[in-house]
């Protein structure tokens, strides 16, 4: 580590064998003792490995962090690789003390599959019988019996918009079906909460579903098992394929702003870092079970009878959310910005605007290879309200404001948790979504707002401008290109592309899905000159206000060669 210091800005140079902590601390004490009023730390080529979240603070206000083919990893390698038969295995080393487990696996740089019993979701199998009641789940005997004796077996159920991740408990054949039975918290969860709902045979549609995580599934090239008993690695390798590069990860989140509502992080800029190597660990050690958006359920159940709602429908079921941890993560900042960082190789969300967080800008950057949403912004529910329930918080320091994610390319997004979304907004005030380009995805690719109901909240004068959006809906449908909830006044959405919708097989309606979709509660909302190839929207239990002019195949072509990242 090396600095220059100038009369008003010093510069910090490090190399992958620096701590990057110990940089942080520098540029801090530069500031504090009138050194220089600004520091940037310069990241030279190389990856930067973490045992802990890099934390900045509102003492680090003014910092600049850049670097040009710099990774920031919260991975760790595996080596010595040994053959043994068809596949190749190594000895998963403890980590800081402890022995580790993980949910992800990247080969020569690539995403290995977690050993799952399909390796074409179209082959998927479909359930038979669903027992709320009982907590028990029923299916065709011959798509369980290979894991009959796997100790830590999973099923990743597909439920209408969102996957369930449900860790199996026991499996009771009766003749030619199995019981199925979970273990706490997801099996109470799964079983009460109402909505989504897995489908059965009678609606025609009935919920596909795959297993995972047994070493019994281990039979095509790219995938892998985790032994986490004797902490031993498996990996089947394509044909002719060497192991060079073998990293597990280790941390969820790789670096946190913290600020407070009295001093927040303020002037930060990230500029040309690649985030890579996270998991998210949940699923694991409590399954998951989302409502919407990867917005996993606390606690859930069917009401009876309804709530009355004044001006919304009646409500019917009552829930209460967490949200996974994302690689990067806001809380009380202002004016913190990313520019040309990748973020890549992830478990759970990329970058995540949680809470307080005004202005803030990511501009050329790009999200792939990730396992849940890629982008988010703003409050989902906070944990102790109901998630139905209006959110208008008395400080309005808390709502996330004034945000912008523009310039950016989206893809294979969602690939592990399908119901999640490429840019993600909840409640949000002033947000600018402009010239994106979105594509691949599992599920929708915009989703903005929260809440279902069309009260007044905290949302307002939101943007959705210029984004091209295709091929998305590759595992669910109930979706669109863009997609809304809740009272937004002053929002536009304009001059957006979408197009090249997926068609898999086993979604629960082949034709409910959508390009443009106001969803219950959406208020207020003008959807103005977007480009779709035909007319396939849906308003489904809006409120007042919303303005429709001119969306459709009729929109002026340079509306269509305009959209997208620039």
């Amino acid at each position: 580590m090396f600095c220059t210091i100038g009369l008003q800005a010093a510069e910090i140079n490090i190399t992958p064998d620096s701590s990057l902590t110990d940089a942080v601390r520098k540029a801090r004490e530069m500031r504090r003792l009138g050194k220089a009023t600004e520091v940037t730390i310069h990241l030279s080529a190389g990856t930067y490995h973490l045992y802990e979240p890099l934390r900045l603070r509102p003492e680090d206000s003014g910092l600049t962090i850049e670097g040009h083919n710099a990774v920031i990893s919260g991975g760790m390698q595996v080596t010595n690789w040994k053959k043994q038969g068809k596949l190749m295995v190594a000895d998963v080393p403890d980590f800081n003390g402890c022995p580790v487990d993980f949910r992800q696996l990247w080969i020569n740089g690539k995403k290995a599959a977690r050993a799952r019993d399909v390796s074409d979701f179209e082959q998927m199998t479909r359930i038979r019988t669903y027992d709320k009641k009982n907590h028990v789940l029923w299916v065709p005997k011959k798509a369980v019996e290979k894991i009959l004796k796997a100790p830590y077996a999973e099923m990743v159920l597909h439920e209408m918009w969102c996957t369930s991740n449900l860790r199996i408990k026991s499996l009771t054949p009766q003749g030619d079906s199995v019981a199925v039975r979970f273990h706490n918290p997801e099996a109470k969860l799964q079983f009460e909460h109402p909505w989504p709902s897995p489908m059965t045979p009678d609606t025609k549609h009935p919920s596909p579903f795959y297993l995972t995580n047994a070493k019994e599934l281990l039979d095509e090239p790219g995938e892998w098992y985790h032994d986490i008993r004797v902490h031993k690695l498996y990996y089947m390798p394509h044909q002719g394929e060497t192991i060079q590069e073998a990293v597990v990860p280790l941390l969820e989140t790789l670096l946190e702003f913290i600020g407070s509502p009295e001093r927040p992080v303020r002037n930060v800029t990230i500029k040309g870092i690649s985030f890579q190597h996270t998991t998210w660990m949940r699923p694991s050690q409590k399954g998951h079970v989302p409502l919407q958006a990867g917005m996993y359920l606390t606690e859930a159940y069917k009401l009876r009878p309804s709530i009355d709602r004044p001006n919304n429908h009646k409500l019917d079921n009552q829930g209460w959310l967490g949200r996974a941890d994302a690689a990067v993560e806001l809380r009380y900042t202002e004016d913190c910005h990313f520019s040309d960082c990748r973020f890549e190789h992830l478990g759970g969300s990329g970058l995540d605007y949680i809470t307080a967080c005004r202005r803030g800008t990511t501009t050329n950057c790009t999200f792939t290879d990730i396992a849940m949403n890629g982008y988010v912004c703003g409050s989902f529910s906070p944990e102790g309200l109901e998630t139905h329930l209006p959110y208008q918080p008395t400080d309005f320091r808390e709502v996330c404001t004034q945000q912008e994610v523009s310039n950016c390319e989206f893809y294979n997004i969602t690939n592990e948790d399908w119901g999640c979304v490429a840019i993600c907004a909840g409640y949000v005030s002033g947000i600018n979504i402009e010239h994106n380009t979105i594509h691949d995805v599992s599920y929708t690719g915009i989703s903005l707002g929260w809440g279902w109901n069309r009260d007044l909240v905290c949302m307002k004068d939101n943007k959705v401008h210029a984004n091209l959006i295709y091929n998305y809906a590759q595992h669910m449908y109930d979706c669109a290109g863009i997609y809304t909830l809740g009272n937004q006044p002053g929002t536009l959405i304009t001059e957006n592309v979408v197009r090249d919708i997926a068609k898999p097989s086993y979604v629960h309606d082949p034709n409910h899905w959508f390009y443009l979709y106001t969803d219950e509660g959406s208020s207020n909302i003008t959807l103005k000159d977007n480009w779709t190839p035909e007319e396939k929207f849906l308003k489904n239990a809006n409120g007042p206000g919303n303005i429709w002019e001119n969306n459709g195949p009729q929109v002026n072509e340079n509306i269509k060669r305009n959209a997208g990242k620039q």
